[in-house]
């Protein structure tokens, strides 16, 4: 397991499990037995990340793959050096479908006087979290981005006006705004996604074009094993056996969205 009962019993007593500590540790079997008793049906898409095995390389690689294939447009090194920008606008521009974080800024709220030492600057694997309860549908006025039976939170970019109103909902900064066109800083356009234009909001969308292929998302292949992907409603899938066997976090769960992104720690 990512973490045995002598680690579990410290970090308990650290965090203040059992009272009203904001801190969430999802036990081994905990999800599997909510899914069983509301006797779910269908498809419900979740990821767990595995951060026993995921190394910087992995990391970049599922960043790669992610970005090349949706033809995510790279403000930080553009592919041609007229394009260069400023600092400032490099990180305010940056577009990201999926990113790396360290602990303490990818799990605001769970601050500790005395936090398990092994959280303290990991690099974690962030993305949306195609929540059950999505506060970015709630507050979109024109429905550019809704929620799927199967959870898979999507954007509709034809729809979107740019009020940014998702970005605002969102509290896990999951989402990126086009400032300007974003065709002249992507390195090499595939054809087989659409670009994007000035003006909209994008994020991943679970790779819904690979899954209706019978495909992984893109950062699951090429992970080589640290990111698990699966149906949460089924009772042998990936997913459902990672989250039986180990105890894992999620981001932000005291919001009462319900991430259905997992992380083995």
């Amino acid at each position: 397991m990512g973490i045995n009962r002598r680690d579990f019993l410290k970090l308990a007593g650290l965090l203040g499990l059992g009272g009203k500590a904001a801190f969430e540790l999802v036990l081994p079997g905990e999800v599997e037995a909510a899914v069983a008793k509301t006797q779910a049906a269908g498809t419900r898409w979740a990821l767990v990340v595995d951060m026993r095995k995921l190394t910087d390389k992995v990391a970049a690689r599922c960043i790669e793959a992610c970005h090349t294939l949706h033809n995510v447009p790279n403000y930080l090194e553009p592919p041609d050096p007229k394009l260069a920008l400023s600092e400032d606008l490099k990180n305010r521009w940056q577009i990201k479908w999926i990113w790396t974080d360290v602990y303490e800024h990818a799990f605001v709220g769970f601050e500790q006087d005395h936090q398990w030492e092994k959280l303290q600057g990991m690099n974690f694997l962030l993305l949306c979290n195609h929540c059950d309860n999505p506060p970015c549908v709630r507050v979109c006025p024109t429905q550019a981005t809704y929620r799927r039976p199967d959870g898979i939170v999507m954007m509709d970019m034809h729809r979107c006006i740019g009020c940014r109103f998702c970005m605002a909902g969102c509290p896990y900064a999951a989402r990126s705004f086009n400032w300007r066109d974003p065709r002249p800083y992507i390195p090499k356009i595939n054809p087989d996604y659409p670009t994007r234009e000035i003006g909209v909001v994008e994020k991943c969308l679970l790779c819904e074009e690979r899954l209706a292929q019978g495909q992984q998302p893109a950062c699951v292949e090429a992970s080589g094993g640290a990111l698990i992907f699966g149906n949460l409603n089924e009772e042998n899938s990936p997913v459902r056996a990672a989250l039986r066997a180990h105890y894992t976090i999620r981001r932000k769960p005291y919001l009462g969205t319900n991430p259905q992104v997992y992380y083995i720690v």
